[in-house]
């Protein structure tokens, strides 16, 4: 007979206790939540591009200075990454994703009355930045908690949502600002972005507790231990010092002086402690950052590759209208482009959710050849000359930026990098190191636009730093063999260096006293 411990059932405003993954429940929530919050981050970064030229023409400024607006801001989001794996172990993803509502919403409304392009700087780019990372990180990963088997899939389903905003955003802003002007556009915006405090309220944290049985005692125990207590004066045979043995070597069990009554209630006792125990989950002893993952080879590499594939993940939606301006494109027709490359990344993203979800899979080899794919589309770029070309590179593009960037972050969790355990500090960590390319990538394809006066050379900086990418994400795999490799003989010798100094067995020794002492016996 077993006792099993189910999970007990909390208010809606504490967390979810379940015995395992649940690959489902609460998470499909989780799962709404994020597609609007990724429709209204990156959805809005990547929809950025249809203001270039009105902010060009209002400020005077060259394309260099207006790519830091973007720049900065994404450049704060991955910065302070590791801030928000602080908080949200602190004060939990629910209150951290609101906090981040708030902060984007502020920075784009008030940037809508910007003077001058610093004002752009501090409000789009520190305050909408600081409240991008503190909106994203927190629900990618705790959605990535809620899921196992289906993790791959439903967040490369869910992550769509900032391909439907590209999609529709793109065309509405630019017909929005015909109407009322950039102002007004990007005021609108601001207040749309608003509703991430509704998606961040849908986040409730889960504790993952597995499930323990509770064995009852053998029936025939309590009338073997009845029999040898009322023996105990006389021990003749082995059977009977053998289950003397048991009951005084066994911490579950009654002492041996101990009577025949409380023998046959402890394991009551015993279960109800257990599963009191069990029904209040402990205060998980969390870190507010671990960064013991930067000792790990394989997340290094994989690291490097998230720090140079950046350069190539904003640059081409940033630059794809002025490049199709410059190639005599009408503005309604480049619309259209971006509009396309976000179709095709909605695509790109469940087809790559689906071939990961598939089982046996080493998912880090798939990922690189979606790598290698990428860094192709972006050098097929310079290379389109009409509207058509250009369309078709767009498509191509979008299709596999969709296959990358749905899921380099929920890879962290995979047992080639990381593993589900340390994903909240190795999210933190990695989105950090992206800082850098992320300040550096726009502002870099910016100055070779004007030096170069012309938009191709953008795009060969972000396929020069993809194809370096991919050489990391080379490596992520052969280190993780080796580093496992290497503990494992570490353990081996470890092993073998305890083991001979380890005591006897403690009932080996209990036995062999009560045979000396049967001995003893039969020698009277």
């Amino acid at each position: 007979k077993k006792m099993t411990v189910k999970a007990v059932k909390m208010p809606c405003t504490a967390p979810n206790v379940y015995t395992k993954v649940p690959d489902g429940g609460w998470g499909w929530t989780i799962a709404f939540a994020f597609f609007f919050v990724e429709a209204l981050t990156y959805g809005i970064i990547k929809s950025f591009g249809v203001f270039f030229n009105d902010l060009m023409e209002s400020f005077d400024e060259t394309n260099s200075r207006i790519s830091w607006i973007i720049s900065i801001c994404v450049f704060v989001q991955t910065f302070t990454a590791p801030l928000s794996t602080v908080l949200s172990n602190r004060f939990g993803h629910r209150f951290v994703v609101m906090a981040g509502g708030v902060l984007i919403s502020t920075g784009m409304v008030t940037a809508s009355f910007a003077r001058t392009v610093v004002d752009m700087y501090v409000t789009i780019g520190v305050i909408s930045g600081l409240g991008y990372c503190l909106s994203f990180l927190p629900t990618v990963t705790i959605l990535s908690q809620y899921f196992d088997k289906r993790r791959s899939l439903v967040t490369a389903v869910a992550s769509t949502g900032e391909c439907f905003a590209v999609f529709t955003f793109a065309p509405a802003i630019t017909a929005l600002k015909e109407q009322v002007g950039w102002r007004y556009s990007l005021l609108s915006v601001g207040v749309l972005q608003l509703s991430i405090v509704i998606c961040g309220s849908l986040l409730r944290p889960i504790i993952i507790k597995e499930q323990e049985e509770v064995k009852a005692q053998p029936p025939e125990e309590p009338t073997e231990t009845k029999y040898m207590l009322e023996n105990e004066q006389t021990r003749t045979s082995i059977e009977s010092i053998d289950s003397g043995v048991e009951i005084t070597t066994s911490p579950s069990n009654v002492p041996g002086n101990a009577k025949a009554e409380p023998k046959s209630e402890e394991p009551k006792e015993h279960v109800q402690i257990l599963v009191e125990n069990n029904s209040t989950p402990p205060e998980p002893k969390t870190k507010l950052l671990d960064f013991s993952v930067m000792r790990d080879y394989s997340f290094i590499c994989y690291a490097f590759f998230g720090l140079f594939a950046t350069l190539g993940f904003f640059a081409p939606s940033l630059y794809i209208i002025p490049l199709s301006l410059s190639l005599g494109i009408g503005k309604d027709h480049s619309a259209y482009i971006l509009s396309a490359m976000a179709i095709a990344e909605v695509f790109g993203r469940i087809s790559a959710g689906w071939v990961l979800n598939k089982k046996p899979i080493r998912k880090i080899y798939i990922e690189l050849i979606c790598v290698v794919l990428l860094s192709v589309a972006l050098f097929a770029f310079p290379l389109a000359s009409e509207f058509w070309g250009l369309m078709t590179c767009s498509i191509f593009f979008g299709f596999m930026l969709g296959t990358v960037a749905g899921t380099h972050i929920p890879l962290l969790a995979e047992d080639d990098v990381v593993g589900i355990a340390k994903m909240s500090s190795a999210a933190g960590v990695y989105v950090f190191i992206q800082s850098l390319a992320g300040l550096a990538g726009p502002p870099l394809a910016g100055v070779l636009v004007d030096t170069t006066q012309n938009y191709s050379s953008a795009f060969y900086s972000c396929a020069a730093g993809m194809v370096l990418g991919a050489v990391f994400l080379s490596l992520v795999r052969p280190c993780k063999a080796g580093l496992c490799h290497r503990q494992q003989q570490c353990a081996e010798e470890s092993a073998a260096a305890v083991v001979p100094d380890l005591p006897d067995d403690f009932i080996e020794m209990d036995i062999g006293k009560a045979e000396n002492s049967g001995k003893g016996c039969d020698g009277m």
